[in-house]
Order: C-alpha cells, then structure tokens, then sequence
C-alpha cells in the first residue's frame, strides 16, 4: 500500500471516530485486526490487548458508554507504506464522574487491504490515571 493511502486511511478513521459514525469505523477494521491500548485495566476496563474485529467493536462500545468524546485532534500524522503514527489532542468526559480528561494519545497503525490491522495506544497513563480517579496519586 503507499504512504498516500495511508495517510488518507488514517484520516478516514479518526474523522469516523470523532463524529461517533460506528459503522464507518467497522468497515475499516480488518477482521482480524490485533489491538492494544496500553494503560492499567483497573482504571480502564477498555486497556489491553483485543483480537478481531467484533472484540474491537465491543471495546469502542464501552469506551463510548464510560466517556463522552469531546475533542479528538490529529495534530501530526506520519505515514510510510502501510504503516502510520498519529499525535492526538483529546478530550473525553467521564460519565460516572462528570470529570473532563484531556491528554494527547499516540497511536501506531498498520494497514492491510485497505483495512486497521494492527493497532496500538499510548499515552502518559499516569496522568490520566490521576484525572480519572481525581486524585493525586502517591509513588
């Protein structure tokens, strides 16, 4: 695949997730797709790793009904063949708490066929650790 289509397959995926289309989102999932969010579970039931497309769709699901997308910004997206990094600017609200965390995430993708095929989540989990509980915590 060339950095192009990428580039474009990546824009296609974050605009999808920011206006909450699904369906959208789903038709761009490879159906074998493996995909991890790294972060502590205990705090974010949606962290770790997810294989296949209707256990990525599940997991979108109850980030979705845990938090209200607010703001999702690609601020940088790098693209090469079939693979692509992006730098986010987000913002959700924590349903249960009303707390608002913003943070940036960076994301590692690769296609195949024109489908997300790998995927993986990063952010400074202890800052947003810290916000979603509402407390400092002590190390």
């Amino acid at each position: 695949m060339d950095t192009e289509t990428t580039r474009d397959l990546v824009h296609h995926l974050y605009d999808a997730y920011a206006r909450g289309d699904g369906e959208a989102l789903a038709g761009i999932l490879h159906e074998d797709i493996d995909w991890f969010i790294y972060g502590p579970a205990e705090v974010f039931p949606f962290a770790g790793v997810r294989k296949g497309k209707p256990a990525v769709i599940e997991v979108l699901q109850t980030i979705a009904q845990q938090y209200e997308l607010k703001r999702y910004v690609p601020e940088i997206i790098l693209a090469d063949g079939d693979r692509a990094a992006a730098l986010s600017n987000v913002a959700f609200v924590q349903r249960s708490t009303g707390r608002t965390l913003t943070f940036r995430i960076a994301d590692f993708l690769r296609f195949e066929s024109g489908r997300l095929v790998e995927f993986r989540e990063l952010m400074d989990s202890f800052d947003v650790t810290q916000q979603a509980l509402g407390r400092w915590l002590k190390v």
